[in-house]
């Protein structure tokens, strides 16, 4: 008698597709949102809550009890007829409140445990959309949360409670909500330097509430046009502006999420301070960035705006049986040759272009480092050959 392998009498595909035309928010497989609030985070940051459906409950809390700070979804939403997929960040932690809400009650706080919040900053598109014109209770397709810029996936030493220093500039803080909390609740000492041009008047509030309960945080709101508010006299991120924080950096692991001005002058700063002092802090960095102007990582800030080039290397897809010459990243010198390659954010954070490399060496432009010669999984939009290189595409 044959065991094991049992076909499914009734496809789960089969009963999605009948319990959407019933309901569209239902599903076994698919993640779903639904719009259920708006609210203002500052001049230019929309927070939207969404209801969740059982199928995201599912396979969000599957692993774990929960996402982690840090991570973001990927939302697949329909505007006149066509699909767009943005990635956004979630603010706050799951079975939290959030700060500017009121839900105290027992049945709010049981009620928040179906719902998600991200921060949307209207421009273009599908943002402006969401965050404006997207009716209450319209329902989207969603990921699960996604993401490493996240104190699980981080070295931190589980016997040492290192120092954090979380930079951001801009909208770039949404994805550090979460974050801040959670390693507050943990322990680790916490610095926070924002660099905004914008009225932040929800966000300080919640940087004054845990600095009235965490003693060990302390945040820095830099308005780039309030002398006032600058850190040793400068207007921008400076080896001064960090230095002035007093924090033993190389014992800190800095988190930063901003645009490539930011993220470049970052680098620029550490290479600095790294050169003074004998010590390496470019390792201690952990970026989620945004935008489609690239670092220079050898800190010419000539090159701040523009994409990195290398000398040329042939790029052969396998599967396709076709090459190309690139001397930029990976997506981009295809695009050039008229291959198209799948892609979403083309910023190195929703993942879409993640394929498997067979040889060559290839280089990330958000860490600067190396990867080996043989078989492994590299994403296109952030990557550069450094050799000719096969991909199994």
């Amino acid at each position: 008698m044959v065991t094991g392998y049992r076909p499914e009498v009734i496809q789960r595909a089969f009963v999605d597709f009948i319990g959407s035309r019933l309901h569209p928010f239902w599903s076994l497989t698919t993640p779903k949102l639904r719009l259920v609030a708006r609210y203002p985070l500052s001049d230019d940051l929309i927070a939207l809550r969404f209801e969740t459906n059982g199928a995201f409950r599912q396979q969000s809390f599957k692993e774990t009890e929960s996402w982690q700070g840090g991570q973001y979804l990927d939302l697949r939403v329909l505007i006149d007829g066509v699909y767009h997929q943005r990635s956004y960040s979630i603010v706050g932690l799951a079975n939290q409140p959030l700060w500017w809400s009121d839900d105290t009650n027992t049945k709010a706080a049981k009620s928040r445990r179906h719902t998600v919040t991200i921060a949307v900053k209207p421009q273009g598109l599908i943002s402006n959309y969401l965050a404006e014109q997207m009716p209450l209770a319209s329902i989207v397709d969603t990921s699960v949360p996604l993401g490493g810029f996240t104190l699980a996936k981080t070295n931190l030493d589980s016997k040492r409670l290192n120092p954090l220093l979380f930079i951001a500039g801009g909208s770039g803080i949404t994805p550090m909500l979460g974050l801040i909390t959670q390693a507050l609740e943990i322990g680790h000492p916490v610095t926070l330097l924002h660099y905004s041009r914008s009225e932040l008047s929800q966000l300080e509030y919640q940087w004054q509430q845990l600095g009235d309960v965490h003693s060990t945080f302390t945040y820095h709101l830099i308005r780039t046009d309030t002398p006032a508010t600058y850190l040793a006299g400068e207007r921008y991120l400076s080896a001064d502006s960090l230095t002035a924080l007093n924090l033993p950096l190389a014992d800190t692991i800095i988190f930063a999420c901003g645009s490539q001005t930011l993220l470049a002058g970052l680098y620029k700063a550490v290479a600095e301070i790294s050169l003074l002092e004998g010590i390496q802090l470019r390792d201690n960095i952990i970026v989620e960035n945004f935008g489609s102007a690239l670092p220079d990582f050898e800190g010419d800030s000539d090159q701040i705006d523009r994409q990195p080039q290398t000398e040329a290397h042939t790029v052969y897809l396998r599967a396709r049986q076709r090459q190309f010459s690139s001397n930029t990243t990976l997506l981009l010198a295809a695009e050039s040759a008229d291959l198209r390659l799948a892609y979403g954010c083309r910023q190195g954070i929703c993942q879409l272009c993640r394929c498997n490399k067979v040889s060559g060496v290839v280089k990330n432009i958000q860490t600067g480092k190396l990867s080996h010669d043989g078989y492994e999984s590299i994403q296109t939009c952030i990557n550069i050959a450094m050799t000719d290189v096969v991909l199994d595409v």
